[in-house]
């Protein structure tokens, strides 16, 4: 911190980041329904492992506005993720400064591979999510995650098995749920018949010789000729 501006991490800052003791102390509202939320947000960005998805809710805990992105390896300090995050907010949705208490909650849905439980990058998550949502004029709401074991919301207990972070890559299957129904013998279409053969079309062959020419062209009329003289 320099003259009261944040100018990013500095080699003597300790890392930024929350304990997951320290996000229960802070007190988020959880979510009504953490189940049909996560199942919405995984329909809507079919996140896969290394995707960031965070949501905006209005007052009735309806998502009203929702972004989903990657980020690079390297940047691991939650200082590089509040960063990220504010401007994914700021592309979505405008900032709710003007308010005296903020009414709506930014909610964060990380999906990656390893363990449920929480690890320092979710603590780094988690400060991010917390900065981005002050600077922004939003509550900080839940810190979701989704991996190979099903999602769970951090710091509350609450999860389950679907979906997870392989739910991407889980189409559609198609079943046959009826058949046509079968028409009886007597009113089933006459089979058809076979094709109708056509007689060959007659073949044409050219005439290339002077007295097949004349023989086709008949007898001519004999015509006077017309004979001249000089005087």
């Amino acid at each position: 911190m320099i003259n009261g501006i944040d100018r990013g991490p500095s080699r003597g800052d300790s890392p930024r980041t929350v304990t997951l003791q320290e996000w229960i102390d802070l007190g988020v509202p959880p979510l009504r329904a953490p189940r049909e939320f996560v199942t919405e947000l995984h329909q809507r960005h079919l996140p896969q492992p290394g995707t960031t998805v965070v949501a905006v809710l209005d007052a009735g805990h309806r998502a009203v506005a929702s972004a989903s992105f990657g980020i690079r390896p390297q940047f691991s300090d939650g200082w590089d993720h509040r960063n990220t995050l504010l401007s994914q907010l700021r592309r979505v949705t405008p900032h709710d400064l003007k308010r005296s208490a903020p009414s709506r909650t930014a909610v964060l849905l990380r999906c990656r591979e390893g363990v449920p439980d929480w690890t320092d990058q979710d603590g780094a998550w988690m400060w991010a999510l917390r900065a981005a949502a002050e600077l922004h004029g939003l509550r900080c709401g839940s810190y979701l995650t989704l991996t190979p074991a099903g999602w769970q919301s951090l710091g509350d207990g609450r999860r389950g098995r679907n979906p997870h972070s392989g739910s991407w890559a889980l189409g559609p299957i198609h079943t046959v749920t009826e058949l046509p129904p079968r028409l009886p013998r007597d009113l089933r279409p006459e089979p058809p018949g076979p094709p109708a053969v056509e007689p060959p079309a007659a073949v044409v062959v050219p005439v290339t010789s002077l007295s097949a020419l004349r023989a086709l062209e008949g007898p001519r009329e004999s015509q006077p000729v017309r004979r001249t003289a000089t005087r």
